[in-house]
């Protein structure tokens, strides 16, 4: 079964003069039912004011989706084991680097989950650890990209 997924991405010139490359890079990404998402190239690539530095770039958005798509895989899998989970934060992070071809890739991504568990049945660490191991194979996005993905400064505790 194949899904589809849609966004769309509008940028205007908005009167400037576009050839000498001095052009605003922000613009708008749109999903679903018309949520609008501020956009830019990172202020790393393209020097403020030429980049939003307030709105989202590709690459913060890309470290966010590895990381959503982990921490949803993980809350699935929890549930399904009796686990109850009362939070999960992650500080994850990209590093861009150039590959063999000399062009720059997000070369890896670290997610660094805190997750807080309750309820009667406790996670032990290889509980955990065993859910991330599975929500990282499942996660659709981990699987779309050759960057390396690992497990950081992951921890967890139960109330």
């Amino acid at each position: 079964m194949a899904h589809e997924y849609h966004a769309d991405i509008r940028w205007s010139r908005d009167g400037a003069v576009f050839i000498d490359n001095r052009f605003s890079r922000g613009h708008v990404w749109r999903f679903d039912e018309g949520l609008e998402i501020p956009a830019s190239s990172s202020p790393l690539s393209v020097p403020p004011p030429l980049s939003v530095t307030r709105a989202v770039d590709p690459e913060e958005a890309f470290v966010a989706a590895l990381s959503s798509c982990h921490m949803l895989f993980f809350l699935h899998l929890a549930a399904k084991q009796g686990f109850v989970v009362d939070s999960y934060q992650d500080a994850a992070s990209g590093v861009m680097t150039k590959n063999e071809e000399g062009e720059f890739f997000v070369s890896k991504v670290t997610l660094n989950p805190k997750i807080v568990f309750s309820g009667s049945k406790r996670p032990l660490a290889a509980d955990v650890d065993d859910l991330h191991h599975r929500s990282h194979h499942h996660c659709y996005i981990a699987n779309s990209v050759k960057s390396e993905i690992v497990l950081g400064s992951a921890d967890f505790s139960v109330v």
